[in-house]
């Protein structure tokens, strides 16, 4: 089996070198190396802890390699290419399995990035009840990094000294791992090891967003 021990710093030494000469003439004559060092390892990736994770989950995981390509219709900055790596393991509830990896960053994560409606309401019904509780325990537990809030104020018709006021101003919520220098050398398993540190509170996330009223 694969260690992917090579596929971070190459990844990182690919985009890095991709940041200085984001451009297609660059890209065309540096794909077979992009394909090499940085996609056909995540593809390997991607399935080695697919099959992991459903394992461990009990729920089937749909992979996905984020393009490259820079969606540019509605953007202003025009070069054509991202300069990070990001795999998602999702299912079928909402819950995802995120790794990613860029000069600024390298970590993975557990939870959902966005709500939709549905379960934008059983998340803010399920951490102002009780549900909410554990769900604070296991974050704490977890010892994982949270992104801020996206609202500034807790939403109506809950209290603004809601004791789960943090909670209830997220309209997604990960809970992330930095991945330390010796971790990037071997990243199937810190992904593993922060995962499984990781599943008390994916589990109760995924109770709340199943929920029914």
């Amino acid at each position: 089996m694969a260690d992917f021990a090579t596929l971070v710093p190459d990844a990182l030494g690919f985009f890095e070198d991709l940041a200085q000469n984001n451009d297609r003439d660059w890209f065309a004559a540096e794909k077979p190396r992009y394909e090499a060092v940085v996609k056909r390892p995540a593809e390997a990736l991607l399935d080695t802890l697919g099959a992991w994770l459903t394992a461990e989950t009990g729920r089937a995981q749909t992979p996905k390699l984020y393009r490259i390509n820079r969606d540019l219709r509605f953007s202003k900055d025009k070069t054509p290419y991202n300069t990070h790596l990001h795999l998602q393991w999702s299912d079928a509830g909402g819950l995802a399995h995120l790794f990613g990896v860029s000069p600024d960053y390298v970590c993975a994560g557990v939870g959902a990035m966005g709500f939709d409606n549905t379960a934008l309401e059983r998340w803010r019904a399920g951490v102002a009840g009780p549900a909410g509780d554990d769900l604070a325990a296991q974050l704490d537990a977890a010892k994982g990094r949270l992104d801020q809030p996206a609202l500034k104020r807790v939403p109506a018709p809950y209290d603004q000294d809601h004791p789960r006021a943090d909670l209830l101003k997220r309209k997604g919520i990960v809970l992330w791992h930095d991945l330390d220098g010796a971790e990037q050398a071997r990243p199937l398993e810190a992904m593993k090891a922060a995962f499984t540190r990781f599943a008390a509170f994916r589990d109760s996330l995924a109770a709340i967003l199943a929920a029914r009223d």
